[in-house]
């Protein structure tokens, strides 16, 4: 035999002495059992403290009807794992339905990460305004802040994009934002 059959064999020994009302038996099927029934509970129930009272009750189970366990027809897990299931099965039903919500008046004290909608309007009125002074500039000016502010290039870069001295670069972006903060102060 393996040692999971002889495990099982043992097991069920164990509860037929349980039915004769040997304690120590108890025991040891409670020590072998107790980890794997309060795992069922606690799966349908959510509840420590009811998974805890549930196992109370299985144990209490076992305990009056070992006499009546059928090794023929069930393996002693299966037979202790149905009692749990049912047990806890019956005390879901049983239990007033719980409602897991917070009150509304709680509602106050949540963060809200999104950006309020008045920030949201004035960034987007912002972005419009921008882009209406944007498009005053000359050309090869606009492009030159885009390409600098808005694509995070550095003046040499722009200089190198443009085939421009970095003097003629710099002077386009400082008179542009000059012109452009004259026009957002409008």
């Amino acid at each position: 035999m393996t040692d999971a059959a002889m495990t099982r064999e043992s097991l069920a020994q164990a509860l037929t002495r349980v039915g004769q009302g040997d304690r120590s038996a108890f025991e040891a099927v409670y020590r072998a059992t107790s980890a794997k029934l309060m795992g069922v509970a606690l799966r349908i129930l959510h509840d420590r403290a009811l998974a805890e009272d549930v196992v109370q009750e299985t144990y209490v189970a076992v305990w009056n009807r070992a006499g009546s366990f059928d090794p023929g027809r069930a393996s002693p897990i299966t037979w202790l794992v149905t009692i749990a299931r049912n047990r806890a099965i019956d005390r879901l039903r049983s239990a007033p339905m719980r409602v897991r919500t917070t009150p509304v008046e709680d509602a106050v004290d949540l963060a809200d990460d999104a950006t309020p909608a008045d920030a949201r309007v004035e960034a987007a009125d912002d972005a419009r305004r921008l882009n209406g002074c944007l498009d005053e500039l000359e050309a090869r000016t606009r492009g030159a802040i885009r390409t600098a502010f808005f694509e995070g290039v550095t003046y040499e870069e722009v200089a190198e994009r443009t085939s421009a001295p970095l003097g003629t670069v710099k002077s386009w972006i400082r008179r542009g934002l000059i012109k452009l903060r004259e026009c957002l102060e409008r």
